[in-house]
């Protein structure tokens, strides 16, 4: 982990398209401003967490699902 020190208004870079910028500071919160392209999806870590684990469960359900097919099974005739 990188662990850098900046005051308000100064900058991170993260490649050349990536932006992170200090925009306040207060008792125990930092603004952060975030400049990215629209491709690159952006989480707070809670939530990002959440989505993860939605999307997990889903796939789960989809896997195993809770409907009974058997009665649209196709019957051979012999």
């Amino acid at each position: 982990m990188l662990i850098l020190s900046r005051k308000i208004e100064e900058e991170i870079r993260i490649g050349t398209d990536i932006t992170i910028k200090i925009v306040s500071i207060s008792d125990n919160q930092i603004k952060i401003g975030i400049d990215a392209p629209p491709k690159i999806q952006i989480y707070r870590g809670e939530v990002y967490d959440k989505v993860k684990q939605n999307t997990i469960n889903a796939s789960h359900s989809i896997l195993s699902p809770n409907v009974d097919l058997s009665k649209y099974k196709i019957k051979k005739v012999l």
